[in-house]
């Protein structure tokens, strides 16, 4: 099946498929618009059950980072790359140079950065093949390095900012958060929602990880399979995408929906389904801009880490405004984010 044929692609300028016999590279960079700028997005380590899984995630992704980079202020465009993990191989240095080639090749249209399975180790063996890359380790003051800290930082303002509309609270002592995936950036989100006295219930698929954390942090471990059921004042989904279906939506038990993983609504219905519960939803690419506006900036050399915390503190902000104009016509959060976000990337 074409690029073009499957049911994720959204006129996306270009999508680009890189294989490497010797290194055991597979990589798929997709590049759906650089109407702003050169097309920005981090690079996902995974192993896929189908290669068209693949094709899609990269499809979803890249789109996801127009509209992210868009509402985010950047002058920048949206592009993502997965490269197909071998459960029996490795990700060698063999394998990121050739990685760092494919993305050289394009000459600047798409700048890579860390995204699941990448580390900051790793763009340090991409930025060898390779000058688009950021996320690259920097000194103390400076943009760059991690992006996690980063985007849990955007997810816990937009957090505090969902339980400010929807439940009309200004600080989170008590209120009962849910979070899926307790990683880099949904792990820093319960550290800083444990800081600030809330209750948390922590899932993930590794069961060791999530008992660990909730151990540290005085919560509750509850396994993966049942964290958006669970009753709570926020469900914060920070894994995987898709994860919000038509079933998974009549389950919920929580009038808010904040959290960091990237496509979360599995189809576009589905946040017509999430508005027609009364629940509040966070746009996933309006709140967890944090980590792309701290790579963003170290790529394009605009300001310093003070730069990034200020432009990070604009998401609350944001997410009101979505909030405010979905009220007034009643069309769900998620349509107007991305109508404003088609506008931006002249599509609208």
């Amino acid at each position: 099946m074409a690029p073009w044929d499957y049911p994720d692609f959204d006129e996306h300028e270009g999508v680009h498929f890189f294989r490497d016999t010797a290194s055991g590279l597979s990589a798929i960079i997709a590049i759906h618009s650089t109407h702003l700028g050169s097309a920005a997005g981090g690079c996902r380590y995974w192993t896929y059950a189908r290669s068209d899984d693949a094709i899609t995630d990269a499809l979803r992704l890249s789109r996801g980072m127009s509209y992210k980079n868009a509402m985010a202020g950047l002058p920048m465009g949206g592009g993502k790359a997965v490269i197909l993990a071998d459960p029996t191989g490795a990700k060698t240095h063999a394998l990121l140079a050739a990685f760092g080639r494919s993305v050289e090749s394009l000459g600047g249209r798409y700048v890579t950065a860390e995204d699941v399975g990448i580390s900051d180790a790793d763009m340090v063996e991409v930025a060898k093949q390779t000058s688009h890359v950021s996320g690259l380790p920097v000194a103390g003051g400076a943009a760059g390095g991690d992006p996690g800290p980063f985007t849990a930082h955007g997810i816990y303002l937009g957090v505090r900012a969902a339980v400010r509309h929807a439940l009309r609270r200004d600080d989170m002592n008590g209120v009962h958060v849910a979070i899926q995936g307790v990683g880099s950036v949904g792990g820093g989100l319960a550290r800083l929602l444990a800081r600030d006295g809330a209750k948390l219930t922590l899932a993930d698929v590794n069961v060791d990880r999530a008992k660990a954390l909730a151990a540290e942090l005085g919560g509750e471990a509850v396994p993966a399979d049942s964290i958006l059921s669970v009753e709570a004042d926020v469900i914060s989904p920070c894994a995987l995408g898709a994860i919000l279906t038509a079933e998974s939506i009549a389950a919920l038990r929580a009038p808010v929906v904040a959290g960091g993983a990237n496509n979360q609504l599995a189809t576009p219905e589905d946040g017509g389904r999430i508005h027609a519960r009364g629940i509040t939803y966070a746009p996933d690419y309006v709140i967890n801009a944090g980590g792309i506006i701290n790579v963003g900036l170290e790529y394009l050399g605009h300001g310093d880490r003070a730069e990034v915390e200020k432009r990070i503190a604009e998401i609350p902000g944001r997410l009101d405004t979505i909030w405010q104009e979905s009220a007034s016509t009643g069309e769900p959060a998620a349509i107007v984010a991305d109508r404003m976000a088609q506008k931006l990337i002249g599509r609208g």
